[in-house]
């Protein structure tokens, strides 16, 4: 029977929503862990991956990069230059972007032979397959509505999980800062998964937010506010769909995607060898792209790709002189700019290093301990024919905070809004109606 004491029901509507946020999201916490903890090591992976033509050697004089550049676009028939990778070193191989029919390929070029080492489309780089998985799915802009919903609703998983499971009335701080493992049984699953959620919470949580710029709609939520605050004076510096280009290169930088200008095939690449005699004592965080004029104003672009956005900055560059008409660094960037760098930077370990990595990977790791744990407790517990969505009772009083905080959550996260109304919806008009579903899901006692 179920209690219907004034305010119970909306900690059970609580804890419901919680068991049915976890049974939703756990699949995608598992693939979101496992795809973004590799991603978090790609500074190491790439250096791997590139490591055979990282030390060439060989005592011949160096080409200019003009030369350098038009062996990397006559290695790709029909195709035009669109990007120069200044390389770390005196004996590692140039890499050179060229475009082709709408795809970005990445030519390894020996500077002193001009000998084609490695050509690989940029989709197809193993780091850009990761991407692609942890944030769409492998099917573009549907991957990333669906990876989207699901991470809104592991918000509230980890929200109304931290509010279920907060210590009230207990004494001391075993089973909740530290299991009780000599406990068994389902006691001991229940202390794995709380207190991991209290340790492995508000770390998830940040890692779940700063991710969502790149969300199809939360990000172009973000793109609206952008424009509202005056920040749509340059390019922002993340994508939100599958067709705007690679994480690093913006639509205003990348020439080679959608908007294309056909000018780019006849460019002079003499200027090369002078911006770059320019702009490489600058020292600027590595990789440094430079991008020839997308208009006819001879204005080339000498750009910071670091993964450390904080790091980044931007120049223009006179090609027929080499003079920098303008340098843009991270800290002339609006502030919502300059926010979500620092926040994109976290997501993917890069803003202050190894211990980044470590903490992100651990954060990930925890994140997959919690689904796993939540998962068992649902499997020991769940009645023979039913879901299992339980039906606390005895509990805490809520009211209009607790709705006003959800409506709050519906309005900041659209995609979780949006769901909400429409599970609502259907559960008041269709699953209270059919009682052998209303009794499955649990919306009668």
């Amino acid at each position: 029977m179920s209690v219907k004491a004034p305010g119970t029901r909306w900690y059970n509507a609580v804890w419901r929503w919680h068991f049915y946020a976890g049974m939703l999201c756990i699949p995608f916490i598992l693939w979101l862990a496992i795809t973004g903890s590799i991603y978090l090591w790609k500074p190491q992976i790439e250096a791997r991956i590139d490591e055979p033509y990282a030390h060439l050697g060989g005592g011949a004089p160096r080409a200019t990069a003009a030369a350098i550049a038009r062996a990397a676009v006559a290695a790709v028939p029909g195709s035009m230059f669109h990007r120069y990778q200044l390389p770390d070193s005196e004996d590692q191989a140039v890499q050179v972007i060229v475009g082709k029919e709408h795809r970005d390929i990445r030519v390894y070029v020996d500077p002193r032979t001009l000998q084609i080492l490695k050509t690989v489309a940029e989709d197809d780089r193993f780091m850009r397959l990761i991407f692609r998985l942890h944030g769409e799915l492998m099917i573009g802009d549907p991957g990333s509505w669906i990876v989207e919903t699901a991470a809104c609703w592991a918000i509230v998983m980890i929200l109304s999980g931290l509010y279920l499971w907060w210590p009230r009335g207990m004494k001391g701080l075993s089973g909740v800062l530290w299991p009780r493992l000599h406990r068994g049984g389902r006691a001991f699953w229940r202390d794995i998964h709380a207190v991991t959620g209290i340790w492995i919470g508000f770390l998830g949580l940040a890692l779940i937010l700063t991710g969502l710029p790149w969300a199809n709609g939360w990000g172009g939520y973000l793109k609206e506010v952008r424009a509202l605050t005056g920040a749509t004076d340059g390019p922002q510096d993340w994508t939100t769909s599958s067709h705007e280009g690679h994480g690093g290169m913006a639509m205003g930088d990348h020439v080679g995607r959608r908007g294309m200008s056909m000018d780019h095939a006849a460019v002079d690449l003499a200027p090369l060898d002078r911006i770059i005699a320019n702009v490489a004592p600058l020292g600027l965080a590595a990789p440094v792209l430079i991008v020839p004029p997308i208009r006819h104003d001879g204005l080339w672009t000498a750009k910071s790709d670091a993964a450390d956005r904080p790091l980044r900055a931007k120049l223009t560059i006179d090609g027929a002189s080499g003079t920098i008409v303008k340098r843009e660094d991270f800290a002339d960037r609006h502030w919502i700019d300059r926010a979500v760098g620092y926040g994109v930077a976290g997501h993917e370990g890069q803003l202050f290093g190894l211990a980044n990595q470590l903490l992100g990977t651990l954060t990930a790791l925890g994140l997959v301990l919690l689904a796993g744990s939540g998962a068992i407790l649902w499997w020991r517990r769940r009645p023979i024919g039913l879901l299992g969505a339980p039906i606390p009772l005895g509990r805490p009083k809520f009211g209009i905070g607790l709705i006003a905080f959800i409506v709050a959550l519906g309005l900041i996260f659209p995609m979780f809004g949006a769901t909400l109304i429409a599970i609502l919806l259907a559960e008041r008009i269709a699953f209270r109606r059919m009682k052998a579903v209303s009794a499955w899901l649990g919306l009668r006692a």
